[in-house]
């Protein structure tokens, strides 16, 4: 399409290019999330080869899921969310100040690289049947410190809360870290090597270097990290399905929201389930708003409070 002025107009071919990505998100993703909005105020499920409904029954799946031990169960994603991810991202950011630091000289950096992000390549699934098989009673790990003297007996690593929970973290933290790692690289990578040096200059040491330099500049990364992690520790199903043959064990200490989700799918409860993802759904949308209102600095220079000031002290 010409315009006046003899220019071409290829600002169409944008919209080309981009429509298949909407219709992809409208077929698979939109249709599905209304239609399990919708299943969520219906009672919809077998009762051995009977079919129940659907039947309209307005806000009860929502209020029975509130009676239900749901509450427990976020308790417990949140627990084990927490034990990977908190050890995650602090190692991510040192390894990512250390990697990125041209004081410290390190060498082989892209083999370390490649190294540290190699889990994130193995399937969860093989990940949990690895620490399954190396964790049990009387096998691998037992094996190994019985026989140094560390144990008398064998630990039921997989028998205990702690021992549960702590696998569990363990697996997502390595799953992950890499990940972050190289995310965090990439931001630091991008702030001006000038400021770091002016710092230097005027006497900034290590630490005021890494909290009021670095962090503040890689807050975007930052913020983009958290709120995946917290879709991603929301959504946790895998390792902890695998590791306690989706039974949540010990005393359903492991049992994650996903797993309970999944519980009322295998009854073919749709309206339950759809109900519990819609809950999944807003407390997802409120925590990942909360985590951008904190991480975001709609004012990094400091321009719009000092118009505040100045405009209160005109006032006066």
């Amino acid at each position: 399409m010409k315009k006046k002025g003899g220019s071409i107009d290829y600002s169409k071919w944008g919209y080309i290019f981009i429509l298949p990505f909407f219709v992809s998100f409208f077929i698979f993703s939109l249709i599905p999330l209304a239609d399990t909005i919708r299943y969520s105020f219906f009672e919809y499920y077998r009762s051995g080869l009977k079919e129940i409904g659907p039947n309209f029954i307005g806000m009860a799946n929502y209020i029975e899921l509130l009676k239900s031990d749901m509450l427990k169960y976020a308790g417990n994603t949140f627990i084990l969310w927490m034990i990977g991810f908190i050890p995650q991202i602090v190692v991510a950011l040192l390894l990512a100040s250390w990697f990125v630091d041209a004081r410290l000289k390190i060498r082989c950096t892209q083999f370390f690289k490649v190294v540290i992000y190699l889990p994130n390549l193995i399937m969860a699934s093989a990940f949990a049947m690895l620490f399954f098989t190396m964790f049990s009673t009387g096998v691998p790990i037992n094996s190994i410190l019985t026989s140094v003297g560390l144990i008398k007996e064998p630990i039921d690593f997989l028998g205990s809360v702690f021992g549960t929970r702590a696998l569990v973290g363990l697996m997502n933290f390595l799953m992950w870290f890499g990940n972050t790692t190289i995310m965090l690289m990439a931001a630091i990578m991008g702030i001006s090597p000038d400021i770091f040096e002016a710092a230097e200059l005027d006497g900034c040491n290590s630490m005021k270097r890494f909290f009021y330099i670095t962090l503040p500049l890689i807050r975007p990364i930052l913020a983009y990290t958290l709120i995946t992690s917290i879709i991603g520790g929301l959504q946790m199903f895998d390792v902890p399905q695998i590791l306690t043959n989706g039974q949540g064990t010990p005393d359903r200490t492991s049992m994650t929201l996903i797993m309970f989700l999944n519980s009322h799918l295998k009854s073919k409860n749709y309206g339950m389930a759809g109900a519990l993802s819609v809950y999944l759904f807003i407390v997802a949308g409120i925590l990942c708003f909360i985590t951008y209102k904190i991480t975001n600095d709609d004012d990094p220079d400091g321009s719009k409070a000092a118009a505040k000031k100045a405009k209160k002290a005109g006032r006066r």
